[in-house]
């Protein structure tokens, strides 16, 4: 266990190293996180300078709205941004990865139009997933488990929106 625990913090001292030598936040795309068209590390590198920073928020002129749900941070953009075919500017920035903020909008439609596969399709919920890739590499005893999913989701703090984006999760083993 004492070995995992050293290769997770091994981990994440890269990857703060990579977010506070590498992120230039002028060139944050956010568009492409959230559509999964950006590789984990560059997204994980970006959240930790955040993490690390929160002016790194202010420097991309996003504005912190108060979202109603613990577990997302959500903010207006300072101009909206083109992804999955429509106009957002909110997100909304979970554990793993960013989220647009999609209002009217059919969860079913979007989850359709995305080849997102429904695991819950009630009429109070809906979730739906779609693995984009999944990676291990192994450095000597160390694997590191990378996996990208397409998430469309519906949450009760956001009657009448749909939440849809990407989950970048890295694994140390």
């Amino acid at each position: 266990m004492r070995g995992i625990a050293c290769a997770g913090l091994a981990w994440s001292a890269l990857v703060v190293q990579a977010a506070s030598q590498d992120a230039d936040v002028a060139a944050i795309d956010i568009a492409r996180f959230i559509a999964c068209d950006a590789d984990a590390r560059d997204y994980n590198a970006f959240a930790m300078e955040a993490a690390m920073n929160p002016a790194v928020f202010a420097a991309l002129g996003w504005a912190e709205a108060d979202g109603g749900n613990p577990f997302l941070r959500e903010f207006r953009l300072p101009a909206a941004v083109r992804v999955f075919d429509r106009d957002v500017s909110t997100v909304a920035l979970t554990a793993t990865g960013p989220m647009a903020v999609i209002e009217g909008a059919d969860p079913r439609e979007v989850a359709r139009r995305l080849s997102v596969t429904p695991m819950i399709d009630t009429t109070e919920k809906f979730l739906g997933e779609r693995v984009v890739s999944e990676v291990v590499e192994k450095d000597g005893s160390t694997e590191v488990a990378t996996r990208v999913s397409l998430n469309v989701a519906t949450v009760d703090s956001h009657p009448g929106h749909v939440l849809a984006g990407c989950s970048y999760s890295v694994e140390v083993r």
